[in-house]
């Protein structure tokens, strides 16, 4: 697509880059100054002289803390985020909103080119549902405390580039900046102590309360004024039409594999957490929506419809309604949002509340269209439609908690009732996968649980039934908001998903309706390893076949009015990449998207895929915009969840213009992929066959360098592994069960370990190796792939992440970590 042309004077892209980085340069130079001086002033100039980046006669090489590399490390980090957000200002400015890759303008831009109308793309924008689930997976090292120090800091350095400052409220910023720097000096950084749930709780609480509720309303501007920018009538997005739907998700309290910590009353407690903190925020919102809207009835006439629901909810709250009555007569509209305030559930539940948040939301809307009914809409849309919106994504449960659970740890769950039941040993876990499925179908087809009701069982039976007990308390009080998914890792066949039935039968989670039991909250497999994402569609297909999950399929789409059954299918993209390396991992996650979705396609059925992916290239990232553009055509139906994990979620959240450039990122490409018409694609036939052939090379090339004989020896000393499995990252173990392999370790520290040697292993090993066989053995097919490789979205994504991780490696820090290695012959033949 086109874009305007600059004004002659505007910097060119290229010199807005250089600029940027000029300025990172400046800024690095000037917090490195400010850390120097506390250093020094803090009696510690050999210290000061330690810090990196100054001129050779400033610093010396000495021995420093890591504490100190690390804050330097952070202030360039800093440094680079800020001088990011003003090269994307100045470019806009310069260009306009369609210029930059990824955002509303280019993608609103590419959409009118396709020739879809304003109008179709604004009827389809409330359908576009996105969902960033926050995970507290064990990559985020440094303290709530610590990343909020940082926060300040970074909100000084911004606040120090306006030039209408005086040179005293200069010094003054300074002399805060500074504050801030000693503060993390003398604050330990790192957790000593492996953190609890309830602080991986907290911190992602904080994102959800404090900083996606300012971003949100700022999205929806970003929208707005890059769809007048294209030329689309504006008239379409107005009064609360035509934006996306953006949910939240969490696992923290809710992710139980692997992990001893979390407990069905953690569960509990999370999901209490979360409501009050979302009611909380409610609170506050319309606390300052009363403030705002003092209409004075004596200007203009309160509608009937206004007059007649304020009467009808003061009665209802009794004596609390009576009172704020009393209170500001003149003013309708604010009595009417301090009523809504106090219909807000409390604690208590002896008076009238709101039961759901929709009866919130209707009385929202209601205030909302009495105010465009005296022609107050400019108001409407400035104070109340945020609060409407904000209510939408956040409700009462504020996120939705999934609980995840590993298959294995289910199978010991089963054979324990079993045996509890059966008064005798029942070795269901050596039963073949076709006894399984006839005992299955067998139990389904009753109501009978296995133990009598109410009965307290400990061990891995207890956990299992425990959680879910939990979760079918809370949906009999507050029905399915808040519950997301249950979540099955590492699922190997149809089994493992329909043990998860009995499970919530024996907790009471089922609904019993005419047609027979259901599940209120939806079953989803999670696919990890390269030989589980090859039979998921064999799996996936007995799943939606069973009656039992027919009927739950059927009853959730009546129950939330959907226009066709929806699965969700988690895939992940860490455990893959572990199992076969980058290139195959990435085949294999394509190529069962592909078959999973026709699969579902040819049953009715329509797919949610919920992207597991990670902080790292070979943990699933990359640029967002090309990984939405590089996912099957026809797998992307406006429906998305994705993990945000660790140490993302601060890079990614924690200052509010990058969080509002990355969830614009994820909510204009989900919106354009969503409504692009499929493009077709020359050769796609040969081309899916050659990336299955170099994706099998790589695998076979990854494999043998992991049954090495000396790699684990190689790896135990090359890399830090050791001080990362004993690091106090987060509360869940490295280990899914403490065993001493490969096999047991998480991807995670797998990942860590490399990438902190230096190796980045896991982001390139095997790639290589397939593209030298096939320009050896297949030239035509080689020249094919670099023919196809800029075209190609798929190729284009895995071979660039492949190159950002060869280009990150260091052979010299490498070579380094190598000499750790005691054994040379070891050293030497995995070395090569």
């Amino acid at each position: 697509m086109s874009v305007p042309e600059a004004p002659s004077n505007a910097p060119t892209p290229a010199e807005s880059r250089m600029a940027a980085l000029e300025k990172v340069e400046r800024d690095l130079v000037f917090l490195i100054g400010c850390f120097r001086e506390v250093l020094d002033e803090g009696g510690e100039p050999e210290l000061a002289r330690a810090l990196p980046w100054q001129s050779p006669s400033e610093g010396s090489q000495g021995e420093a803390p890591a504490q100190l590399f690390s804050i330097a490390f952070q202030l360039l980090n800093m440094a680079e985020e800020n001088a990011a957000a003003q090269h994307r200002r100045d470019i806009e400015t310069a260009y306009g909103p369609a210029f930059e890759s990824g955002l509303f303008g280019r993608q609103l831009g590419r959409l009118k080119d396709a020739g879809i109308t304003g109008d179709e793309i604004a009827a389809a924008l409330p359908e576009v549902r996105i969902e960033p689930v926050l995970t507290a997976h064990p990559t985020e090292a440094k303290r709530t405390t610590v990343l909020e120090h940082y926060r300040r800091l970074y909100l000084l350095l911004v606040q120090r580039e306006n030039t209408r400052y005086t040179p005293l409220e200069q010094q003054g910023i300074r002399e805060q900046i500074k504050a801030e720097l000693e503060r993390l000096w003398r604050t330990g950084e790192i957790y000593l102590e492996r953190p609890d749930v309830e602080s991986e709780l907290r911190n992602v609480l904080y994102y959800l309360r404090h900083v996606f509720p300012i971003v949100l309303p700022v999205l929806r501007r970003r929208l707005e004024q890059a769809w007048e920018a294209t030329g689309f009538d504006t008239n379409l997005l107005q009064n609360g039409h035509g934006f996306p739907q953006i949910r939240f998700g969490t696992w923290v309290g809710g992710d139980r594999d692997g992990h001893p910590f979390v407990s069905a009353e953690t569960t509990a407690r999370s999901l209490r957490e979360l409501r009050q903190t979302a009611l909380d925020l409610l609170r506050s919102l319309l606390s300052d929506l009363a403030a705002r809207l003092s209409l004075s009835e004596r200007l203009q006439s309160r509608p009937a419809a206004l007059s007649e629901r304020l009467e009808q909810l003061a009665a209802d709250l009794g004596e609390r309604g009576r009172k704020i009555l009393s209170r500001n007569p003149d003013e309708p509209w604010r009595q009417f949002v301090g009523l809504m305030r106090a219909a807000l559930p409390a604690e208590e539940h002896d008076a009238y509340h709101y039961p759901r948040a929709g009866d919130l939301l209707a009385d929202l809307e209601l205030l909302r269209d009495s105010l465009i009914s005296v022609d107050a809409g400019r108001l409407a849309r400035a104070d109340v439609q945020p609060v409407i919106e904000l209510t939408r994504c956040f409700g009462f449960h504020l996120a939705t908690l999934d609980v995840r659970q590993n298959s294995r740890f289910h199978d010991e769950a089963l054979e324990q009732l079993l045996t509890l039941s059966f008064g005798s040993p029942a070795g269901f876990r050596d039963w073949s996968d076709e006894r399984r499925r006839e005992f299955l179908d067998a139990e389904l087809n009753g109501r009978r649980p296995f133990l009598p009701p109410g009965s307290r069982v400990e061990g891995p039976a207890g956990d299992v039934v425990g959680s879910l007990r939990v979760l079918a308390e809370h949906h009999e009080r507050h029905g399915p908001s808040g519950l997301g998914a249950l979540i099955v890792s590492m699922t190997r066949n149809a089994s493992d998903l329909l043990h998860v039935y009995l499970f919530a039968r024996e907790a009471g989670l089922l609904i019993d309706t005419p047609d027979g039991l259901v599940c209120p909250l939806e079953v989803t497999p999670l696919f990890e390893t390269i030989e589980d994402l090859q039979r998921s569609t064999a799996v996936l297909k007995a799943f939606l076949e069973h009656p039992f999950t027919r009927r739950s399929l059927a009853y959730r789409r009546r129950r939330d009015g959907l226009d066709m059954p929806v699965q969700q299918v988690m895939i992940g993209y860490s455990d893959s990449n572990k199992d076969g390396g980058i290139l195959a991992s990435q085949w294999a996650l394509y190529r069962a998207q592909e078959e999973l979705t026709a699969l579902a396609d040819g049953l009715g059925v329509r797919l949610r895929f919920f992207h597991g992916r990670g902080g790292a290239i070979s943990r699933g990232a990359g640029p967002t915009h090309r990984f939405l553009h590089a996912l099957p055509l026809g797998s992307l139906r406006g429906d998305f969840r994705m993990t945000e994990q660790g140490e993302t979620i601060a890079q990614k959240y924690a200052n509010k213009i990058t969080a509002v450039y990355n969830l614009e990122l994820l909510t204009a490409g989900v919106t354009a992929e969503t409504l692009m018409p499929d493009e077709p694609v020359e050769n796609h036939a040969d081309l899916e066959r050659l990336m299955g052939r170099m994706a099998e090379e790589s695998r076979i090339a990854y494999r043998e360098l992991l049954s090495d004989d000396g790699f684990l020896t190689f790896y135990s000393e090359a890399t830090p592994i050791d001080a990362i499995e004993a690091s106090r990252h987060g509360s869940r173990p490295p280990r899914r069960t403490g065993k001493r392999t490969l096999a047991d370790l998480r991807a995670i520290p797998w990942v860590f370990s490399w990438n902190q040697s230096r190796f980045y292993l896991s982001g390139w090993y095997g790639a290589g190796t397939a593209l030298h066989r096939l320009e050896a053995d297949d030239p035509d097919g080689f020249k094919q792939v670099l023919q196809a490789f800029p075209t190609w979205p798929p190729l284009h994504y895995v071979l660039s992440n492949v190159a950002t991780t060869v280009l990150s490696a260091d052979p010299e820090v490498m070579a380094m970590y190598a000499r750790l290695v005691r054994d040379p012959a070891v050293r030497r033949r995995i070395m090569q």
